[in-house]
């Protein structure tokens, strides 16, 4: 049992990214691979190392059992995927907790600097949403292939079928994906991303709406689950922020904090007592020194992942000032 604790665990985290990646939700993830390695346990009698290393036996092993686990299942999408943008910044905003939503990856739990720099751009919620159009075979052989650089035998190898077989099967996840990946979301510059959030932040504490919308490119989307509604562009996001403001108050606090792969901020609204309330965490996509997408999550489940404070005081630690 020592010996399999050794080679399996370090394994553990990278596993824990498959299984999101492929379920779309963190829980669910840490099911998925506690049962791979229940999985594993029984099966390690007759694990043998010249025919897999145990990395990529893993792996087979969690593949089937995402596989097992999405029989039957909705995909989780984000609000986007399900119709077109509200015209209406009035709209109730009445969420919807029977749809299974799309949930984000705090980057705190990549803390593997190698592991996060090799993830870079293939946990965009973009791409993942994307992905979750996919049929679960197909979803699994494009991440298996494009993002983990199995090679085609190997994959079939995992799916019990053939490298013809799986060949095909990417080309269609390929082109089910419309030609999104993970190299045409690239990375931004990270001076310039801090650069748009600090003057977010600085907009947004003081309810600045037109020095927020001055930061939106001229498409940007904002979306909100578990709240089914979504606006794209800038008026759509401008007249949102008023509704936001005139209904929470004018005093925010935000701190930052990233999830898949993405700039995150963590806003707080003053609350009756003085002090200032966990609200949401939002998870932007900034292009060309613009703020393009704003995935604005609100779900008390969601927000538990983060492992965030509820409150904060009402002076701030640094300087005592509100």
């Amino acid at each position: 049992m020592q010996d399999f604790a050794a080679r399996t665990e370090p394994h553990r985290r990278e596993l824990l990214v498959h299984c999101y990646r492929m379920l779309g939700s963190v829980h669910e993830a840490e099911d998925l691979v506690q049962e791979t390695l229940i999985r594993a346990w029984k099966a390690w009698a007759g694990y043998d190392p010249a025919r897999a290393s145990v990395r990529t036996w893993l792996y087979r092993i969690a593949t089937n059992a995402c596989l097992t686990a999405l029989e039957g299942r909705a995909r989780r999408p984000l609000p986007s995927g399900l119709g077109r943008p509200s015209e209406d910044p009035q709209a109730p905003l009445t969420p919807s907790f029977e749809i299974p939503w799309l949930h984000p990856f705090p980057d705190a739990r990549l803390d593997d600097p190698g592991l996060r720099l090799a993830r870079r751009g293939t946990l965009r919620l973009a791409l993942l949403a994307a992905m979750q159009t996919l049929p679960p075979k197909q979803r699994a052989v494009l991440i298996l292939r494009d993002v983990l650089e199995f090679s085609a035998a190997e994959v079939a190898g995992f799916l019990d079928t053939t490298p013809a077989a799986v060949n095909s099967a990417l080309q269609r996840a390929r082109a089910g994906l419309g030609g999104l990946s993970a190299d045409e979301v690239p990375e931004p510059d990270d001076s310039a991303v801090e650069a748009v959030l600090d003057r977010y932040v600085r907009a947004f504490e003081r309810a600045d709406i037109a020095g927020l919308v001055e930061l939106l490119t001229d498409d940007v989307v904002m979306e909100m689950p578990p709240v089914p509604l979504w606006y794209r562009g800038r008026d759509g996001y401008g007249r949102f922020l008023e509704r936001l403001f005139a209904m929470r108050g004018p005093d925010w606090r935000m701190t930052r904090t990233a999830a898949n792969g993405q700039p995150a901020l963590v806003a707080y609204c003053r609350d009756d007592t003085g002090g200032y309330r966990l609200h949401t965490v939002q998870v932007f996509t900034v292009t060309g020194g613009r703020v393009a997408h704003n995935v604005v999550f609100a779900d008390p489940a969601v927000l538990a992942l983060f492992g965030l404070p509820a409150t904060q005081p009402a002076t701030r630690a640094s300087d005592g000032r509100p």
